[in-house]
């Protein structure tokens, strides 16, 4: 299966995607975590990476589709992918469609969440993993960045069919039921 899972920041997409791509047996591809894998180990990559990311900024769309195409080349892909903070931008969308050719995504599955819900989520983790990137003024910085280049991604994902939208408010196991109950995800 081929996945899509987007969100506003603090949604809950990672710790999602990680549940669903366990179940399904196939790699969650995390460009926040090549991200900060770069960024710890310092790489010329992590540098640059890490003054976008403390500005509140997105990575720009040509370093982002290259590290995905990249990845989506692995032979760990060949029986299917859950992406996870990519496509963020039109250019990313038509780029994934580029790289995946004929056969497209299954399905994007979008996690909602009220915008409040989601600044005091972020604030909470931010003090227990130490994220400078995450304070209060750069967590509303994203979510306008998020609604001004992300959200026309659900508009066309929506008018091609993919779209599956599920409350993203709730405990963990909550969320997964219901992510699990519309992408008829096999039960263990």
């Amino acid at each position: 299966m081929r996945l899509l899972i987007m969100g506003p920041p603090g949604a809950g997409k990672g710790t999602q995607a990680a549940r669903i791509a366990e179940r399904l047996g196939i790699p969650t591809i995390s460009t926040g975590e090549i991200f900060r894998s770069n960024i710890n180990r310092g790489t010329a990559l992590g540098i640059e990476v890490k003054r976008i990311i403390d500005a509140g900024d997105y990575v720009p769309d040509e370093i982002t589709e290259a590290i995905v195409a990249d990845r989506l080349a692995e032979a760990d892909c060949l029986p299917g992918f859950l992406l996870d903070g990519f496509p963020r931008t039109t250019h990313q969308v038509a780029a994934l469609d580029r790289i995946l050719g004929d056969h497209g995504l299954d399905a994007v599955l979008s996690l909602t969440v009220e915008p409040e819900a989601l600044i005091a989520r972020m604030l909470h983790r931010a003090e227990l993993e130490n994220r400078p990137d995450d304070n209060e003024e750069t967590i509303r910085h994203r979510m306008d960045v998020y609604r001004e280049a992300t959200e026309p991604l659900l508009t066309h994902y929506r008018a091609a069919g993919l779209l599956i939208e599920v409350d993203g408010d709730g405990s963990v196991d909550t969320v997964f039921e219901r992510i699990s109950s519309v992408l008829k995800v096999p039960q263990t």
